[in-house]
C-alpha cells in the first residue's frame, strides 16, 4: 500500500514507445538515412579526414585512415541500444552523422549523441534541421524524454543544446574516463510536454520567410526556443 501522505508523483498512463526503425527522415535541407558504413563511410571520411578537432569530445580518437573510420562506424552502428543516421544533403552526399543512444522504450527515454558533423555541415540550417528531424521522430515514436549529454568542457555542444530548446539538468561529476582524461558530463533534456512549443519554434525558424535573400536569419533559433526551456545552463546567457 502506497503511503499517500507522501508525495509520490502523478500517475502516468504510458504503455511504451516504439523502437526507431531507421526510416528516412526528409527535410528542406537534408535527408537522414540509416547509417550504412559501407555505403556512407567513404563519403563521410572524405568530409571529415584532416579535421581532427571534430573528435576532441568524442569517445574515439581520430581514425588514422578510411578503413579505421569505417570500422569504428560499423562498431558503433552494431551496438544493441542505438540507431544511427547519416546526414546527407538532398543530392545524397553524406556530411555527418548522429545516433539515438540509450534507447529505453519501456520508460520512454531516448538520447541523441555521438554527433559528428563535418565542417561543411557545422553551423548551417541543414545541421539544425537534422537535429529537429531526429527530435520530431523520437516524439512521434512515443518517447517522453529526449536527452542531450556532452563533456562539460564542450561549450559549443552546451550552447547548441540550449539553442535547440533542451533544458539544463546539471553536471554528473567524474562520469567517465575518456582517452585517459576525466570527463564531467553536462545533462540536458526535453520532454513530450515541452515538444509542441519547441516544434513550433523550429518550424518558425526553418520557414523560408525567416531568411533574407542572402540567407541570413531574421529571428535566431536561440531566441525562439528560449521560452521553451524550463531551466538554462548557468554557464550561458541568452
Amino acid at each position: 500500500m502506497i503511503n499517500t501522505k507522501r508525495p509520490v508523483g502523478p500517475l502516468v498512463e504510458f504503455f511504451g514507445a516504439d523502437w526507431p526503425d531507421g526510416r528516412d527522415l526528409i527535410g528542406a535541407y537534408v535527408r537522414l538515412e540509416k547509417v550504412d558504413p559501407a555505403r556512407h563511410g567513404p563519403g563521410l571520411w572524405a568530409q571529415i579526414k584532416g579535421h581532427d578537432a571534430v573528435w576532441d569530445y568524442l569517445f574515439e580518437a581520430p581514425p588514422v585512415d578510411e578503413a579505421a573510420f569505417v570500422a569504428g562506424l560499423e562498431a558503433t552502428a552494431a551496438r544493441d541500444n542505438c540507431q544511427g543516421y547519416t546526414i546527407c544533403d538532398l543530392k545524397g552526399a553524406p556530411l555527418g552523422y548522429a545516433f539515438y543512444l540509450g534507447i529505453v522504450p519501456a520508460m520512454g527515454a531516448i538520447e541523441v549523441g555521438n554527433i559528428n558533423f563535418s565542417p561543411a555541415l557545422q553551423q548551417t540550417p541543414a545541421a539544425s534541421e537534422a537535429m529537429y528531424l531526429m527530435m520530431r521522430e523520437a516524439f512521434a515514436l512515443g518517447y517522453r524524454r529526449y536527452e542531450w549529454k556532452c563533456n562539460a568542457l564542450n561549450m559549443p555542444s552546451r550552447r547548441a543544446a540550449q539553442r535547440f530548446g533542451f533544458s539544463w539538468e546539471g553536471i554528473f561529476r567524474q562520469h567517465y574516463v575518456v582517452k585517459g582524461r576525466n570527463r564531467d558530463t553536462a545533462w540536458f533534456a526535453m520532454t513530450d510536454g515541452d515538444w509542441p512549443q519547441i516544434s513550433a519554434a523550429f518550424e518558425d525558424w526553418l520557414s523560408p520567410d525567416n531568411f533574407d535573400a542572402t540567407g541570413q536569419q531574421r529571428q535566431s533559433l536561440r531566441a525562439l526556443t528560449a521560452p521553451c526551456r524550463v531551466a538554462s545552463d548557468p554557464a550561458q546567457t541568452d
